[in-house]
């Protein structure tokens, strides 16, 4: 699986923690974001929101890791755009959870608001629970078809109530997409030339 981890400003001294919770699982991460707080250029939660669902919907990444000081910043960016399924995960019973019945893509930390003595064990012990169960299994096993019906039912809903990507690409303000396409390591990532779909390549490179 290939993990973005893409942390954002306020969150950006928790990177090391997150690699380091993702370690020896046999998973390729991108390490995307922010790795230092201060530094600079900075990514505040609204663009991380964009950068993870652009790496989702070009299919770069399968899996993202983000969050901000209380996640909720994250969480809220990242939903507004299509093809993304995420979770506000604050333990290891969210995770085991929010994989099985959800199935989602995309997990929100918490890494300012109650980030204190043994966050990075919490970190690993989410990850573990995480990668320890299918996603979109279902929980319990009995609401497996009702859950995995509703899942369904919310990747169509995500589609008809959001614009096309090439289309929100060419709309969103300077203030949003330009940081992101500029940081260093997006536009290789992104990779724009080698979009299959005409309308979105164009759209990047318009805008890169």
């Amino acid at each position: 699986m290939r993990i973005a981890v893409i942390n954002e400003t306020s969150a950006a001294d928790r990177n090391a923690d997150i690699l380091a919770a993702l370690e020896g699982r046999g998973h390729t991460i991108l390490n995307a974001g922010m790795v230092k707080n201060g530094a600079q250029p900075e990514l505040t939660y609204i663009h991380t929101g964009l950068y993870a669902a652009l790496l989702l919907n070009l299919g770069r990444a399968d899996f993202v890791v983000g969050g901000c000081g209380t996640g909720q910043g994250f969480l809220n960016a990242v939903v507004q755009y299509p093809g993304v399924v995420c979770g506000h995960i604050l333990n290891s019973l969210d995770a085991w959870l929010f994989t099985q019945i959800n199935g989602g893509n995309c997990i929100s930390l918490a890494l300012n608001q109650g980030y204190g003595w043994a966050a990075d064990v919490n970190l690993r012990f989410i990850f573990d629970r995480i990668f320890s169960v299918e996603r979109g299994a279902g929980y319990p096993a009995h609401r497996k078809e009702s859950q995995q019906a509703s899942q369904r039912t919310l990747d169509q809903v995500s589609q008809a109530t959001h614009r096309p990507l090439a289309e929100i690409i060419a709309r969103l303000p300077d203030g949003v997409i330009k940081p992101v396409l500029e940081f260093p390591g997006a536009a290789a990532l992104i990779d724009a030339g080698s979009i299959a779909d005409d309308d979105l390549r164009a759209a990047f490179l318009q805008r890169m």
